[in-house]
């Protein structure tokens, strides 16, 4: 049992690795062509259907760029298709949902305090609203109100604010922003998938049927686009958000998630304009300061912090470990080394909220972090960071024999 937990976190890290190599390479290309194109220069000697050009220079080599805006006359022998590094990022991060978060419901998922559900309620919902947020998107784009991008984009960010609520009302905080990332990733992948490659092939099919293609779908295409180049910055502030327990464990997580959605159409707003020669709206970067000052302020305004250690319980998957004849001394372990630090009020110095919102102060709390007690502190040397707390050899031992004792009985159970 204890060599399946090693395993699992090994597929768990390479997994996010897999899922962060991939967002680089979507995220990277991404706004280099939003660059390139509003940086496109006019000339009166282009090619036909040409609809602007641009000269570049990396890697000790120049390159002579050129956009039409619909299609080239004929198509081109060699033609290279940007869209598996936005399926695979997708891919690799609903691996990572169902790695994490699916398999580990109980603990990362379900907070009692928030809905009391079973685990397969809970994956159901989880399931179904990141899908349902795509249909309702989608629908609300093709709609005549979509027809005024700045109008449908206003309704979005919104809707963005209604869903981030509502996820802080249905999972843990650090679910609730896992979520929401997913959610607006989804619609970002799906974007891709559904609109833009669909549309692309449309416009390669009448080319080689000799047809003249129609530049609506460009323009449909170059929506969809528009609104992932907004929605990057903020899906990537709610994949790392599981790290820092002050973005999602605090009363006003989904006000501070709101607010980093703002953040991203300052950021982008800004490198946009410089891209398209437009200007030099500096004023972003007060506004995103200020922003992000707010949300330091919100992180820090609640005096307690909500989450699925708050009121622990023992349930029956714990209970081994609570029973397990090791557990006294393991308890009074974790409370010399860890507890000044994992604690719902933190006693070391310069640490205001615990590491990841995990919290040891209870038997039920050290039971539920038993796998990733066993592996932080037990089989690797983690944590204590730096061995602050002086955790000595044969307490590891004890963590360590803790725990597959107490998963080897339940096994044979």
């Amino acid at each position: 049992m204890y060599e399946f937990a090693i395993a699992w976190e090994w597929l768990t890290f390479a997994v996010r690795w897999l899922h962060v190599i991939t967002a680089i390479a979507w995220i990277g290309s991404s706004f280099y062509f939003v660059a390139l194109d509003l940086g496109l220069k006019k000339r009166a000697d282009l090619p036909p259907g040409a609809y602007g050009e641009e000269w570049q220079v990396h890697g000790g080599g120049f390159y002579h760029i050129q956009k039409y805006l619909v299609a080239p006359a004929n198509m081109p022998e060699h033609l290279v298709w940007f869209k598996w590094e936005s399926y695979a990022t997708w891919l690799s991060g609903f691996a990572m949902l169902c790695l994490v978060y699916y398999a580990g419901a109980d603990l990362y998922l379900i907070d009692p305090a928030v809905l009391n559900v079973s685990k397969p309620v809970a994956i159901g919902i989880s399931l179904g609203s990141i899908a349902l947020g795509w249909i309702m998107y989608d629908l609300l784009c093709k709609s005549p109100f979509g027809n005024d991008n700045t109008r449908l984009m206003v309704a979005l960010y919104f809707i963005l604010v209604a869903v981030a609520w509502g996820y802080t009302h249905l999972f843990t905080g650090r679910a609730a922003f896992l979520h929401l990332g997913a959610f607006t990733a989804t619609i970002m992948s799906a974007n891709v998938f559904f609109i833009i490659m669909p549309n692309q092939r449309i416009v390669v099919a009448d080319l080689i049927a000799g047809r003249k293609p129609d530049s609506k779908y460009g323009r449909i295409a170059k929506q969809r686009s528009t609104h992932n180049n907004y929605l990057t910055l903020p899906v990537l502030f709610l994949m790392l958000s599981n790290h820092y327990p002050l973005a999602f464990g605090t009363q006003f997580n989904w006000i501070i998630a709101s607010l980093v959605f703002l953040m991203g159409v300052t950021i982008r707003h800004y490198f946009n304009t410089r891209h398209a020669n437009a200007g030099n709206p500096t004023w972003t970067w007060l506004v995103t300061v200020v922003l992000f000052i707010i949300i330091m302020w919100l992180s820090t305004v609640p005096k307690v912090l909500t989450g699925e250690t708050e009121n622990a319980r023992i349930s029956a998957l714990q209970q081994p470990f609570i029973s397990a004849g090791a557990f006294p001394k393991v308890r009074d372990t974790i409370l010399g080394r860890c507890s000044m630090c994992h604690a719902k009020e933190p006693g070391w110095e310069g640490i205001v909220r615990p590491p990841k919102g995990v919290v040891f102060e209870t038997d039920g709390d050290i039971a539920a972090h038993a796998r990733e007690i066993y592996l932080q502190a037990g089989r690797s040397h983690a944590m204590p960071p730096a061995n602050v707390t002086q955790i000595s050899g044969e307490e590891r031992r004890l963590l360590v024999s803790w725990y597959e004792s107490a998963t080897s009985r339940e096994k044979t159970q």
